[in-house]
């Protein structure tokens, strides 16, 4: 089954291209792999991996806008295959001489309709899984990749968020995840002790059990809490955490910190820590003096927070000034932002880290959807940094 191909090749048909390609980002965010390619005769798989920094395709993915450029008497048109901020890949064609503004519409919105034919077939094959990964993972890397969300990222009208993993050499089981409710968004960022599949199988139960707890309605104290028993009674160590959660409507957003390094947060500007009380980690097998405590944090419209893991203050993390690092990528989609903050650690370790480094950023909008607007989960419009972007 190769539903891309089926859409290659019904774009090559209707507009007339003779080359249509699918080419999908990793899990690293640094290279492109092209998956299908349509040249009048047939589809194939991948054809090659292509490094992204300083390539057009890293700017399709950044500005989410579409490139096109004369090769010859065609014109090679790019687009993203983008849903709701999930930056999942772009689509690239080559057309015939000026194709004009309804044709460039008209493909514009076939790689938006790429982006669900991906996400809805990724249920039941593993092209798109197979094509993200650079090169076979072990099986604590394939335990610590499925703890994760589907989607890295996720924008709304109130906000917009990523999520990042730099792994080190042997997993450290960090993991994130977030939950987007009609009311309420989730987050929570978590560090098992260990390493490899000891520091995966903790992962996997403490994700888990945050998850039935989050699903079954439970509040931010008893999540915390059924994690800390599913932890220590199964006997995997300890883990660090934090759990997040944020009225929609209101704003109000409010914290569970088990251990956990303190969350950074950027106002007009300027970067600083947010100082909150530190509660025992999760799986603790000894008296606790008192239940997980819910705290309000201060979240107004503009800021950006920042959780992270300790993988990205110590050991090499210290190298790099986090809170000068947050101001200076202000003005960057947290996409960028995440990878940029986890490559300049990973550099500071000279490629190899000790201790995965992992982060997730918020930018918060608002409760008010004036300056923004989502139509069917896909389309964004945000006035930021003196710029318009427009996201599909």
């Amino acid at each position: 089954m190769d539903a891309v191909a089926v859409v290659a090749e019904e774009l090559r048909r209707r507009f007339g291209a003779t080359e249509v390609s699918f080419l999908i980002v990793d899990l690293t965010g640094k290279t492109v792999a092209r998956l299908a390619t349509v040249d009048g005769v047939g589809g194939g798989r991948e054809t090659e991996r292509i490094p992204m920094f300083g390539s057009v395709y890293e700017q399709v993915i950044r500005t989410q806008r579409l490139y096109q450029e004369s090769t010859g008497q065609q014109q090679r048109v790019i687009v993203p295959v983008t849903n709701r901020g999930d930056a999942i890949g772009v689509l690239e064609l080559l057309l015939p001489a000026d194709p004009g503004d309804e044709v460039l519409a008209d493909v514009g919105d076939a790689a938006h309709i790429l982006a669900y034919v991906v996400i809805a077939n990724g249920r039941f094959t593993d092209l798109y899984t197979w094509g993200k990964r650079s090169m076979p993972p072990t099986l604590a890397a394939e335990i610590q990749y499925q703890l994760l969300p589907p989607s890295l990222s996720c924008e709304a009208a109130q906000f917009t968020l990523c999520g990042h993993l730099e792994p080190s050499e042997d997993l450290s089981g960090d993991t994130f995840d977030y939950a987007l409710d009609r009311d309420t968004l989730h987050l929570s960022v978590t560090d098992p002790m260990g390493h490899d599949i000891d520091s995966a199988l903790a992962a996997t139960v403490l994700v888990s059990a945050l998850r039935s707890a989050r699903r079954a309605g439970a509040g931010l104290a008893e999540q915390a809490h059924q994690a800390d028993q599913a932890l220590a009674g199964h006997g995997h160590g300890h883990a660090t955490g934090q759990l997040l959660r944020i009225n929609l409507h209101t704003g109000r957003a409010q914290l569970v910190n088990a251990g956990h390094p303190w969350p950074l947060r950027m106002r007009e500007g300027a970067a600083e820590a947010i100082s909150c009380e530190v509660d025992h980690p999760f799986g603790l097998s000894v008296p606790v003096p008192h239940p997980y405590r819910v705290q309000d944090i201060d979240l107004r419209q503009g800021d950006r927070l920042l959780m992270v893991t300790d993988g990205m203050l110590e050991r090499h993390g210290e190298r790099v000034d986090l809170l000068a690092l947050l101001e200076r990528t202000r003005d960057l989609h947290p996409r960028e932002a995440a990878l940029t903050l986890t490559s300049a650690v990973r550099e500071a370790a000279g490629g190899q880290l000790a201790d995965d480094a992992t982060v997730m950023f918020l930018d918060w909008h608002g409760p008010e959807q004036t300056l923004r607007q989502v139509s069917a989960g896909a389309d964004t419009q945000q006035a930021s940094a003196g710029r318009t972007k427009q996201e599909r």
